[in-house]
This record gives structure tokens, sequence and C-alpha cells, in this order.
């Protein structure tokens, strides 16, 4: 009895002295302090970069770029060297205004495609509801800001300088140009050029003999200066009437089910395709926009030889894009969604670095749908409907400014107004707030179609399926 109970004693001890290491052990893991926690920052760290890596690429862009443009204006570079300088930014332009055109036309079918019709009409309805309040808000704020602070009555010292031709044109002509390129004639065309109205003189109408009344002439001046309307054209990608296409066509190919599966894959690999060439061209953006802005800052004229009216105006225009910005679509996003407007709007800082750089809401597009189905897992189906519509029709900032530019106008009728003489980073912000302006839209009507978008959606589909892989290269 004894020996049992002595090996049952002996039992336990062994099991003491078995967990007695287990014990130091664990007790040494929580011990490891400094080397361990240090190597947990860094790798934590790193996850962070490599997560934000093109956010931070872009902000250090904008920041060496208006740095190096600063630093480099008392050398007082020639037109020359200043175009050497901005070349790898012009490549940058190219590269995105390649996949502009295909990224468009693809998205926009595979999208309008993929949905059933009734869904996009009321996409489409809370859309265009978006970019009429928005932008009439846009332009009484800057109606106001204009009347406060009134730019053009701070000085009547001052002449500005006039240089190039203005050519006035019709605003029913401007109006009918803007239907007309809704219906492009020839969808090649539409790749190249516009539609845009040009006039001519009407000449003087002699008599039976051929001679003409210098007298009468005279009288009836207005008669001889009309100008006759003939069709003409001018340079660059007709997006309205591609939209309109990409959009019927959409539908149409949506509505044939099976018999417009093959063309439906079609359009569906080339988006894909297109989305990866996409990842490759926007890494080498911030390396654009480094070049871009010390290239625009070179070129700015200098504040004081602008004159005080055109300084007040800039300031005008500057502030009321802030207000829009940082006040008007924040509060509407917040009213609508009930979540955080600056959180969302942290996310943008690649495409609206991308903006300010290039000054192009279409040549952003690529970067702004990377960051909307990315980073904010927002649906395909909204995304590459809105932000190509966005990118033309919704223009918050240029409605702001000629808003305040008509009123700065009116308040200096006595002098002459070069618009070229304008600070050049007013243009880029305005193209900045057009792009978040665009992406709040996105932000709005996804919340607001999160029913319809979630019914129409295949089971086995997932919202991010297609999105952009950057982070994980």
């Amino acid at each position: 009895m004894k020996e049992l109970l002595t090996s049952d004693d002996l039992s336990e001890l062994d099991s003491v002295q078995v967990t007695e290491p287990q014990e130091t052990q664990t007790y040494h893991k929580c011990n490891e302090p400094p080397g361990h926690l240090l190597s947990s920052q860094n790798g934590s760290f790193m996850a962070f970069f490599k997560r934000n890596a093109f956010v931070v690429f872009s902000v250090t862009a904008v920041a060496l770029g208006t740095g190096l443009g600063f630093a480099l204006r008392h050398i007082n570079m020639s037109a020359r060297d200043i175009t050497y300088l901005t070349f790898p930014g012009e490549l940058l332009m190219r590269m995105l205004q390649m996949t502009v055109l295909p990224l468009i036309i693809s998205s926009l079918i595979t999208g309008m495609s993929s949905v059933d019709s009734k869904v996009y009409g009321r996409i489409g309805l809370r859309a265009f509801s978006y970019y009429m309040v928005t932008t009439l808000i846009a332009v009484f704020t800057g109606i106001a800001l204009a009347v406060i602070i009134q730019p053009g009555n701070s000085s009547r010292n001052t002449s500005v300088s006039s240089s190039g031709k203005v050519e006035a044109v019709q605003s029913v002509d401007a109006f009918l140009d803007l239907i007309r390129n809704m219906v492009p004639s020839n969808l090649v065309e539409a790749c190249l050029r516009k539609f845009k109205t040009v006039y001519f003189r009407s000449a003087p109408i002699g008599n039976h003999l051929g001679v003409i009344n210098i007298t009468e002439a005279s009288k009836n001046r207005t008669s001889i200066d009309d100008r006759v309307p003939m069709p003409g054209s001018s340079d660059g990608v007709n997006i309205l009437g591609l939209l309109v296409f990409s959009v019927a066509f959409g539908l149409i190919l949506g509505s044939m089910e099976t018999q417009g599966k093959p063309l439906r894959d079609f359009f569906d690999c080339l988006n894909k395709a297109i989305l990866h060439l996409v990842n490759i061209v926007v890494w080498y953006s911030p390396v654009g926009i480094l070049f871009l802005l010390a290239g625009q800052i070179l070129k700015m004229t200098d504040t004081a030889e602008i004159g005080r009216e055109l300084t007040m105006y800039t300031l005008t225009v500057i502030t009321g894009l802030l207000i829009h910005s940082l006040f008007t679509l924040p509060l509407i996003y917040f009213v609508v969604t009930q979540k955080n407007p600056f959180r969302f709007m942290s996310s943008l800082l690649p495409a609206l670095t991308t903006a300010f750089g290039t000054s192009s809401s279409s040549a952003t597009l690529p970067v702004t749908l990377r960051c909307m189905e990315e980073n904010h897992s927002m649906d395909k189906q909204v995304t590459r409907f809105m932000l190509p519509t966005g990118a033309t029709m919704n223009m918050d900032g240029a409605a702001l400014y000629e808003a305040v530019a008509a009123l700065f106008i009116a308040q200096i009728h006595n002098m002459d107004f070069n618009v070229g003489q304008i600070i050049v980073l007013r243009d880029r912000l305005r193209t900045a707030i057009n792009v978040l302006g665009d992406c709040i839209g996105v932000g709005v009507v996804h919340h607001l179609s999160r029913h319809e978008l979630q019914s129409s959606r295949p089971a086995e589909e997932s919202p991010m399926e297609e999105s952009f892989q950057l982070c994980a290269s």
C-alpha cells in the first residue's frame, strides 16, 4: 500500500516537473520584449506601407514636384528646357489617354449588359439628379463668393493685357453641338474629333451689275456682318458620343440573353485586359506627376505681374473650390449615407493627386476606378457607369469658377480679360474637385441603390471579383 501511495506521489511529482518547463517557457515568451516588439512593429509598418504604397508615392510626388518647380524658378529656364523637363509627364498623359478610350467603352458595355435595364434606369436617375444638384450648389457658391468678395472691384488702377482672339459662340449653337456630339455620325471619327460649329462672315451682295452700294452697306452693317454657322470639328475624343453609344449597345446586348453571350464575353475579356494594362500605367503616374507639376509651376505667371484683380479672382475661385470640396460634398455624403465622409475621402488621394497633376478628369479615370473598386469595394455596375459619365458631365469645379468668372468680368467690364494669364493651379484644383465630386456621387448612388444591386447580382458573383490588384503585386 505504501508502495502504491509512493508511486502516486512520484507520478504527481513527475507531472509537476513536466509542467514547470512549460510554465517557464511561457514566462520567457512574454518576457522577450525589445527585439520581438521591434520586429513586430517593423512588420506592421511594412504591411501598412505595402497597402498604401501608391498613396505615399503620389503624395510624395506632388510635394517633390512643387518643391522642384519653385526651386528652379530663379534659373529662368527657356520654353525648350521646360518642355524637356516635362517629358516624363507628357509620357504619363499619353499612356493615360491611350487607356481611357478602351477602358470607357469596355467598362460601360460590360456593366450595362450584365444587369437589368430597370436597375440602371433607377441608377441613372439618381446619378443625374446628383449631378444637377451638386452643379447648382457649385454655381450658387461661386455667385455668393463673387458678390461678397468683389474680386473685380478691388482696384481700378491696374490694367490687364489682352492677347489672342476670342470667338463668340451662340448659346443655341453650343447646345445644338452638344446634341450633335451625343449622336456621332462616325464612331471612328468620334475617337479623334468632336463636332463644333464654326462661323463665316457673309459677303455683301451687290446689284445685278455686281456693284456694291457702300452707303447702303454701311446702313445695313448688321446684316452684312451676320455670321453664317457651318459644320466644323475640333481635336479631341468625343467622349459624350461614345458614352451614349456604349450605354445603348450594352443595354441591347444584355437583352439578347444567350445570343449576345459571345459578344458579352469578348467585352468582359477586353475589360480585364485593359485593367491589367492600367495596373502597369498607374504605378508610373507618381513619376509623371512630379515632372508635370514642376513644369507647370515654372510656367506660372508671377502674381505681381497679373494684377490685383486676377489675383483676387484666383483666390475667390480657390476659396469656392475648398468650400465645395470640404463642406458641401462631405455634407451630402454624410446626410445620405450616415458615414464619415473624410475617411471616405482619405482613400481617394491617388485619384486626387493624379487629377491635380494631369488636369484631366478623363485621364484620371483609370486611377479613380481603382480607388473606388479596390479601396471602397464599390459595385462595378455603379462605378463603371457613373465614373465615365461623371468625367464628361459632372463638372462642379468648372461650374463654380465659370460663375465667378461671369461676375468678375461684369465687375471689370471696362477692362480686357485674358484667361491665359491666370495661375495654372486653379485649373488643376478644379479638376481635382470634379474627380472628388464623381467619387462622392458614386458613394451616394451606391448607397441608395444597394438593394437593387444586391437583388440583381448573381449569387456567385462578388462585387470585387474584377477589382484592381495593385496592392497585391
